[in-house]
């Protein structure tokens, strides 16, 4: 038996009971463990932790916690705060890929409108998620703090907010994606890249008042579905640039 002191801070608060949040917590372990898995037992996902020392020094999840050691847990923004840190894993591909679980259909769809390659489907098990975002280098994205734990995800995103307008820009604060935005090139419906044709190419799949009044079409490469900037648009150029103003702003708080 011997006995560690952990100090979690920042947004990884989140995980934790409220009587544990901004104060030390002493855990008793049985046995010689990997800082990994305490930090875990505590609440936290490893894919919310960006950085840990230990007495001070800097360590991995690999590092082998002795009797007395005082661990300090740190998430994503606080690493600009810290000196000579241990990364944790390899960075992600840039910009980010993601893959949403059975509950953020929404928020996929959200990220394709905005560009971004996102893979969604309602019928994904948790066991397949953990796979696709291993093989594939993919941000798992999920309220499922518990499917951030699996041993194979690498790179995950615990979303907390419930309204989908408010989690996607959650996803692009977290891996300040403002500047990376591209509307427009992404099927919502698929995740396929959308591609200009010529209107006689499309004409035996729109209805007569759009062939009638429009002239400019895209189609997705990979399931045909046809978009053109419809009644539809202005709500979705509106959702764009709220939800672009949003990021932006806190990008300028952080810098």
């Amino acid at each position: 038996m011997f006995t560690t002191t952990f100090h979690f801070y920042g947004s990884l608060h989140d995980f934790l009971p409220p009587a544990q949040r901004g104060r030390e917590i002493v855990q008793v372990l049985p046995e010689a463990a990997a800082v990994k898995h305490p930090i875990e037992s505590l609440g936290a996902p490893h894919t919310e932790v960006e950085a840990i020392f230990a007495n001070g020094q800097p360590v991995t999840f690999g590092y082998h916690l002795q009797d007395g050691d005082r661990v300090q847990v740190y998430p994503h923004e606080w690493v600009g705060k810290l000196g000579g840190y241990l990364p944790l894993r390899p960075p992600p591909p840039e910009p980010p890929r993601f893959v949403a679980d059975t509950h953020l259909g929404r928020l996929a769809a959200y990220l394709r409108l905005l560009g971004f390659d996102t893979l969604y489907r309602n019928d994904y098990d948790d066991p397949e998620l953990a796979r696709i975002a291993a093989e594939e280098s993919r941000v798992l994205l999920t309220r499922d703090r518990g499917l951030l734990k699996h041993k194979l995800v690498v790179y995950g995103f615990c979303v907390r907010e419930t309204e989908p307008q408010q989690q996607v820009v959650s996803v692009l604060r977290r891996y300040r994606l403002g500047a990376a935005v591209e509307p427009w090139r992404r099927c919502v419906h698929c995740n396929g890249l959308l591609h200009a044709v010529e209107k006689s190419t499309v004409l035996d799949r729109l209805e007569p008042k759009t062939k009638l009044y429009y002239a400019e079409f895209q189609q997705c490469a990979a399931c045909g579905q046809v978009y053109w900037q419809g009644s539809h648009f202005e709500r979705m150029a509106a959702f764009v640039e709220s939800v672009l103003r949003q990021v932006q702003a806190s990008e300028s708080e952080d810098a």
